[in-house]
């Protein structure tokens, strides 16, 4: 057997609640951990879990380790290192600081990183709080995000990680250190435009279900708005936010088709649109879960009169009138099928979510996830509608023209309708085929292409500068090849 390595001593300037708790962890995954203090004390008397740590001053610690994890504020760098910069030549020294506010022009290891230049700065380790260090099974991100601009630390300081116990993300260069420490400060990131979205889509609702029922007709109680009358903005609602999920992807297609190319950016507010995709359809799936909930509350005769069939008892009366007693019996076609699609699309919406766990997204290759993400989402999709339809359809046929263009169940399928069919037309053979010529970087004709980029050609290795124009170009070059023999190479190819 291969005797196994030591482990360098580690060194962690600070006496802090963090410092202790790394101390705490580094000690417990096998490191000889060296604490350096302005004013130094026998931290054992204060946690027994750190009898084992070394206290001494700041000078003498730096000395003695190669690696320093930097656990005091921010403010505090100038007042404490600027007397010891040659101490901290060669070593690399890891910055756990956070700020109150998003650093813009400067992070904080990148001003480290000036008052120490001889030294290997490394961001790491500020998105783990201290009672996540000290407790293993504390909720929360495990994951630790490192930059550096030098490799040999970044790898150094994620073997530390990974014998913490913690998942090691490397993101590059020391500049990424801005967004490392904008992480934990922000709430939900993400989050905000799809739930105003959702909230604005379901006060419109709200607002015709309560014109509908209680300002043109009186339909319900007012005591019934609770469960019964809002359990109807909440399903069109989520049926709305649900197809708003997929639709964006349909404008994405016909935005590379009509201009015939990749590689140019989608407008702000297709890219935005497209990003905030998993949400929609996370906020989808908790308002469908809620829509369940109300409907099994509701699921009575006295509630859904329409979906039970409908009998009478019959009193004879000797010297009075017979008594008749309306009930309900068993539930209608209606009733059944509504269930029975309601159930199936549920099902296939809690297949989706799950999908979207990070434990399930990576058992799944990329043909599996867009399977269940497109495929599976645009089928359950069409239960959705099929459901809504057989609630909708006996009205319908009822009421006449003008009352179903006004009923909640036909304008809550507009927008579910026209997903449906871009995605049936986007998906034709003769159009499918040309949108992934496309996106695999075929343009439709170099002299109406209008993306920034230069073109080579293959066999001359001519560059120019616009694009190839026919008319202008030599005749040599264009009997030499056809225009698939030009590669386009964009100077911006952030478009997804």
């Amino acid at each position: 057997m291969m005797p196994c390595e030591p482990k360098p001593k580690v060194g962690i300037i600070g006496s802090g609640n963090f410092s202790c708790a790394i101390a705490k962890r580094l000690t417990n995954a096998g490191y000889q951990v060296v604490i350096g203090s302005r004013r130094p004390r026998n931290l054992s008397e204060v946690d027994t879990c750190l009898c084992n740590v070394t206290v001494t001053s700041l000078e003498d610690c730096v000395k003695q380790v190669s690696i320093v994890f930097l656990a005091i504020h921010f403010e505090n760098y100038n007042d404490c290192l600027s007397n010891h910069e040659d101490l901290f030549t060669g070593k690399i020294v890891v910055d756990v600081s956070n700020r109150l506010k998003v650093p813009k022009h400067r992070s904080n290891a990148e001003y480290l990183s000036c008052l120490l230049p001889n030294a290997n700065v490394v961001k790491g380790f500020n998105v783990i709080s201290a009672y996540a260090m000290e407790n293993q099974f504390a909720g929360g991100s495990q994951e630790v995000f490192i930059a550096s601009d030098n490799i040999g630390a970044r790898e150094k300081v994620s073997v530390i990680a990974r014998d913490m116990g913690f998942v090691a993300s490397d993101w590059g260069l020391l500049q990424s250190a801005r967004r490392i420490e904008s992480y934990p400060l922000k709430i939900f990131p993400g989050w905000k435009m799809p739930i105003l979205f959702t909230v604005g889509i379901f006060n419109v609702w709200l607002l015709y279900i309560i014109f509908i029922y209680f300002v043109k007709t009186t339909a319900y109680r007012w005591d019934q708005i609770f469960v019964k009358v809002l359990n109807k903005p909440l399903c069109m609602t989520a049926i709305t936010v649900y197809a708003c999920t997929y639709l964006p992807s349909s404008f994405a297609s016909a935005f590379q088709l009509f201009h015939g190319t990749k590689h140019i950016n989608f407008p702000n507010w297709l890219n935005r649109w497209l990003l905030t995709r998993k949400q929609l359809g996370l906020i989808a799936f908790a308002l469908v879960c809620v829509h369940v909930i109300m409907s099994v509350l509701i699921m009575s005769p006295t509630y859904l009169s329409s979906w039970y069939q409908s009998t009478t008892i019959v009193i004879p009366g000797n010297r009075t009138d017979d008594v008749t007693i309306p009930i309900k019996t068993w539930m209608v076609w209606k009733g059944e099928a509504a269930c029975l699609l309601g159930i199936l699309a549920f099902v296939c919406m809690c297949i989706i979510a799950l999908s979207t766990l990070p434990s399930v997204t990576k058992t799944l290759n990329w043909r599996e996830w867009r399977f269940v993400q497109s495929k599976l989402g645009h089928i359950t999709l069409f239960l959705s509608m099929c459901h809504v339809v057989i609630m909708g359809a006996p009205g319908w046929a009822k009421g006449g023209p003008i009352k179903t263009v006004q009923s909640i169940t036909f304008l809550s399928l507009i927008i579910p309708f026209f997903t449906l069919f871009f995605k049936i037309i986007f998906s034709l053979p003769c159009i499918n085929s040309y949108v992934q010529r496309i996106r695999r970087g075929w343009e439709t004709s170099y002299s109406k292409c209008r993306a920034k980029c230069s073109q080579k050609h293959a066999t001359f290795g001519k560059v120019y500068s616009k694009p190839v124009d026919k008319d202008t170009s030599s005749e040599e070059d264009m009997m030499m090849g056809s225009h698939e023999e030009f590669s386009c190479e964009c100077q911006d190819t952030s478009i997804v």
